[in-house]
């Protein structure tokens, strides 16, 4: 082969050769596909740090350079002239959509915001204290009982049909829900106000009354939601890939994507962030949590610091920074919450132990101060979360429908438990 690599066995001196295969952007890869069938091996590789699992033209990260690119285009680039609805249709149409596209992707979307009525019940079998995305993973599941039959998942227009459904229903299920936990009468959306602006109508208005929504916030948590669109291979969007490759019903894979994101190492930690910022409580507080941090004796971890993929400063986080500035210049924010959140973050920057160990500030750390600010209660953070990346999950469950042949997702393993137990016949 002219372009791969070699693998030698000490153990008996023989040399098997795999091919290298090259990315437009970012890291090749060796294509170990026939591993095992050609050493009688399996590769060893925990938490796939160091494996492609698909081919895939949606995101593009660099964590070296703190790079990331949705079909060519960076993010800072987007932040500074789109908007979250132009994201939406750039993952799952594969391009920008021109002004036209792009008034009736938005017509579309608010016509297939309401959801069944029947499903508003389903909210009621659940326990008063039940947190959010628990029962918004129950939703998105029981929407596949409404959207499944007579349907071909293999049809390109009905699965963009899917697709459009989804991320048009998401701020109703997580608005309705909300208000139901609340006692809150439900408010339906508004066909004359944008994607963005509905969700917040929803979660604040009340009948008979007139709601006040600030451009500034509308905005923000535009930002907010365009930045979490996508984000590559990370937990969440492999395990949406992973049921996939099962030809499973796409609402399920995303159902199944929502219970990876929700664990407080992922999408719930925004939500982590600002209960930390709570317990530290004042800036004279600080530097003793940073003693703590420091102390790999103690189980204290600073939250909002540092990410799996980026060793550079993350570059949603730098958006969000000037967002957050840009909001608390126009609105009421916890002041005493923010200088905290302020002199952790300057230690940070300046501190050798966390510019040594690359820790920056990530998405999450300006995220949760953002929707505190938006007045979002806390337990509502991660369905944010989803609300922004199930487009990106929609496009990459997508993708893999057009590959031209789906293999399920079946990892081996390195087993290590005992070679015999007792003897079967010896009881």
């Amino acid at each position: 082969m002219s372009n791969s690599v070699t693998l030698t066995d000490n153990r008996n001196g023989k040399q098997y050769e795999f091919p290298i295969l090259d990315s437009t952007l970012g890291p090749s890869v060796i294509d170990i596909s026939n591993f095992y069938p050609t050493t009688g091996m399996f590769t060893f590789d925990r938490g796939y740090t160091s494996t492609a699992m698909c081919r895939s033209k949606i995101t593009f990260i660099d964590g070296e350079k703190g790079i990331l690119k949705h079909r060519g285009y960076s993010i800072e680039w987007l932040a500074e002239n789109k908007n979250f609805l132009d994201v939406v249709y750039l993952l799952l149409n594969k391009k920008l959509p021109t002004k036209e596209e792009l008034g009736s992707f938005k017509q579309e979307l608010k016509t297939r915001s309401f959801i069944n009525e029947k499903m508003i019940r389903l909210f009621s079998a659940f326990p008063d204290k039940a947190h959010p995305m628990a029962v918004l993973q129950a939703c998105v599941a029981t929407l596949s009982t409404y959207y499944s039959r007579d349907m071909n998942f293999d049809n390109p227009i009905e699965y963009m049909e899917l697709a459009k459904r989804l991320v048009a229903k998401m701020p109703t299920l997580a608005a309705f829900y909300y208000r139901h936990s609340m006692g809150y009468p439900l408010i339906y959306p508004d066909l004359d106000r944008g994607f963005t602006e509905n969700f917040l109508y929803m979660m604040r208005s009340f009948p008979h009354s007139r709601v006040d929504l600030k451009r500034i916030e509308v905005k923000a948590l535009d930002s907010v939601l365009m930045l979490h669109a996508d984000h590559e291979q990370n937990a969440s969007t492999t395990t949406v890939r992973t049921v996939g490759s099962t030809h499973s019903h796409p609402y399920s894979c995303i159902s199944a994507g929502i219970g990876a994101l929700w664990g407080h190492a992922h999408g719930g930690a925004n939500e982590g962030v600002i209960k930390q910022l709570e317990m530290i409580g004042t800036v004279e507080n600080v530097d003793k949590y940073i003693k703590k941090a420091k102390d790999k004796n103690d189980p204290f971890r600073l939250m909002g610091f540092g990410h799996r993929v980026y060793k550079n400063y993350d570059p949603r986080a730098r958006v969000l920074k000037k967002m957050r500035d840009e909001l608390i210049s126009e609105i009421d924010i916890d002041e005493n919450l923010l200088k905290v959140a302020n002199r952790i973050e300057e230690i940070a920057l300046n501190d050798d132990y966390f510019v040594s160990r690359n820790l920056y500030p990530n998405v999450d750390f300006n995220s949760g101060l953002i929707l505190k600010a938006l007045k979002i209660p806390t337990d509502m953070f991660a369905v944010l979360f989803v609300m922004g990346r199930v487009p990106g999950w929609m496009a990459q469950w997508m993708e893999l429908k057009e590959q031209d042949t789906i293999k399920i997702v079946r990892p081996r393993q390195l087993y290590i438990g005992p070679k015999d137990s007792l003897n079967e016949n010896n009881e």
